[in-house]
């Protein structure tokens, strides 16, 4: 019996993981194929999981009426500009949190860490008021600034450099290395797995972000995907098959970023895991 029991556990979190993985693709594939059917087909009863004409003239039109192109470019430049520059601040302050000793760094660490479990919609208030003095309101830069660095990036990068040996770093110093040359040629290097999960972290929190864009910018001309789509959907909401390939517009450049560096991804999360 115990046998038995032994033999069906596996088949049965293999059964769980599939039942799981339907249940996460389904919408996903839905609305893929509600994206290829023709106008009014994705809202007819009973519902179609298939479409009977296979159509693109809903991303056609994404891009003549709505100007996708522009929405899609500010996304790109936005999140890759965050990506690039937070990746830059957050890995030099985790250097110096895990490398240098000066004074009050533990301290100042913990602060760091105990901000933590302010919500971000806190500090969205203040931090507008701010951006408002300095005449950043509707600018890219008013979305960029407040993600060039981040509490968790910090602390990830902080926490994998802890392994890496002083003595590594000495010896650059005995050697005559500066501490922004054996930064940016040894400790970079060293930490390209965790650098490669942080930035799609990045890469994907900006892209994905809606509530803070939409604060921000006023000017359509700057929306991002996210909040071009949502003006979207009060100005077409009867067209649920043009949403659908909005959605499918948004929803994939991250998942091809994700497919294209997963295996970086998985190594930099394995390894923060036994260094943290």
């Amino acid at each position: 019996m115990n046998r038995l029991i032994r033999c069906l556990l596996p088949l049965l979190g293999y059964g769980l993981l599939a039942l799981g993985l339907l249940l996460t693709l389904t919408p996903l594939l839905w609305m893929l194929m509600a994206s290829l059917m023709p106008a009014g087909e994705a809202s007819s009863y009973p519902p179609r999981l298939w479409p009977g004409t296979i159509t693109f003239e809903h991303y056609a039109a994404l891009f003549t009426r709505l100007d996708l192109a522009r929405y899609l470019f500010n996304s790109t430049l936005l999140a890759g500009t965050v990506t690039v520059i937070s990746l830059f601040i957050n890995s030099m302050a985790g250097y110096a949190f895990a490398k240098f000793h000066f004074r009050g760094r533990d301290r100042l660490f913990q602060s760091l860490l105990a901000a933590l479990v302010i919500p971000a919609q806190v500090a969205m208030l203040p931090l507008f008021l701010l951006l408002k003095q300095f005449g950043l309101i509707n600018t890219y830069w008013g979305v960029i600034i407040p993600g060039m660095a981040s509490i968790f990036g910090i602390f990830l990068i902080r926490q994998y450099l802890l392994a890496i040996p002083d003595s590594l770093l000495d010896a650059a110093r005995m050697d005559g290395a500066s501490e922004f040359r054996i930064y940016w040629s040894l400790v970079l290097p060293l930490c390209r797995p965790i650098l490669v999960t942080l930035g799609i972290f990045t890469f994907m929190g900006t892209w994905n972000d809606f509530m803070w864009p939409l604060i921000v910018l006023t000017d359509s001309s700057l929306y991002t995907l996210p909040v071009a789509l949502a003006n979207l959907l009060g100005e077409h909401v009867q067209d649920t098959e043009l949403m659908m390939a909005g959605s499918v517009l948004t929803v994939l450049p991250v998942m091809l970023l994700f497919v294209v560096l997963q295996r970086y991804y998985i190594a930099g999360i394995m390894l923060g895991g036994m260094k943290g």
